[in-house]
């Protein structure tokens, strides 16, 4: 590894090459013509004011005041005459809404595509991700000798190198999945979307649950035709969460690739009912231990919930003619394949109300 903990270029060129050979062709070309919405624009969910003696250590800031934590970020575009359900998009661990933009090798992210699809789309940063601020008070009180070393919270930045089985380029790194699809020749793009993640030191249930109720409302209030929500990895259980909190403003439940799915044998399944769910999964995921036990637990959520007059269902994309995706399967190089198969999904199981 060289001095600043990066890739050597040769390294990073050669693994680029691997991924090259070994994956299938460029997918379908992105929608041309200039984009048109209706309006645009960003707002907060959700939040707390806080008191604290210890804001800062900078003697030109001062240490008390009152700061908003828990706040959800949340920037939208809505299409002209937009007449399908708006979607809520929310990023997984170690990232933020940049997940669903512009995919690192420069290609149409799901935000846009979307909207250009007619759908009012809505991208957040989780609770103390991005632009939703975190409280810095637990770790300036240590520094300032007011709370003991243990009282730090609990914070992750995910490497690269055991990222690169979490997100299943391969079995590990630097090995690729034969025909995975991921652009690895831009991967360098891709490790700078990853940030600290402060999950670990924020209430229970996440505070982005209760802002992604609150948001499903303030969409339905004005006039859209209510929410899907999307997660995504680590945020797959909010969804389910949200609904189980108030179903006002929710239309429909989409979990990509979820970190956890309702356990049936201990939660409760009637929020669920008559509610359209879609829990999506790529490619390689048997193949990887971490994630073939959340496929199984998924599985047998949708079996009960269905028992219990649910509407769920469970798709692996080879089931359904798309093979390769990685874990990041919106910034595959078919992510647009994906995003217009489940467009029309959507469509058929969420249609506009009369």
């Amino acid at each position: 590894m060289s001095e600043d903990n990066t890739t050597p270029p040769r390294r990073l060129a050669a693994i680029a090459l691997i991924g090259s050979l070994l994956a299938p062709p460029a997918a379908a070309a992105e929608p041309a013509g200039p984009l048109t919405i209706a309006r645009q624009g960003s707002f907060f969910v959700g939040g707390r004011s806080v008191a604290s003696d210890t804001l800062s250590t900078l003697p030109a800031y001062a240490p008390s005041g009152t700061i908003s934590v828990d706040q959800v970020y949340v920037r939208y575009q809505i299409p002209v005459e937009a007449k399908r359900p708006a979607i809520v998009l929310i990023h997984g661990c170690c990232l933020t809404g940049k997940t669903w933009e512009t995919t690192p090798d420069g290609r149409m992210g799901w935000d846009e595509f979307f909207v250009r699809t007619g759908f009012p789309t809505y991208v957040i940063d989780q609770a103390g991700r991005g632009r939703s601020a975190v409280d810095p008070s637990r770790i300036n009180a240590v520094k300032t000798g007011q709370a003991a070393p243990e009282t730090l919270p609990p914070v992750v930045s995910a490497g690269q190198e055991p990222a690169w089985a979490i997100f299943r380029f391969g079995p590990k790194y630097p090995e690729v999945f034969p025909g995975m699809q991921f652009p690895l020749e831009a991967q360098a793009e891709f490790w700078k979307q990853m940030v600290a993640d402060w999950a670990a030191t924020l209430p229970t249930p996440n505070p982005t649950v209760p802002a992604l109720s609150e948001l499903a409302k303030t969409i339905e209030k004005t006039g859209l035709d209510g929410a899907i929500l999307i997660s995504h990895s680590q945020s797959g259980i909010y969804p389910f969460q949200t609904a189980a909190l108030d179903r006002a403003g929710i239309r429909g439940l989409v979990a990509i690739e979820p970190a956890a799915c309702p356990d049936p044998a201990k939660d409760d399944l009637a929020p669920y009912r008559d509610l359209p769910i879609l829990v999506l999964w790529g490619d390689y995921v048997e193949r990887v231990p971490r994630w073939a036990p959340r496929l199984k637990l998924c599985r047998a959520f949708v079996e009960a919930a269905n028992k219990a007059g649910g509407k769920a269902e469970l798709v692996l994309l080879p089931d359904v003619g798309m093979a390769g995706n990685s874990h990041m399967l919106m910034q595959d190089r078919n992510s647009l394949d994906v995003a217009a198969w489940l467009a029309a999904w959507l469509d058929a199981h969420v249609p506009p109300r009369p």
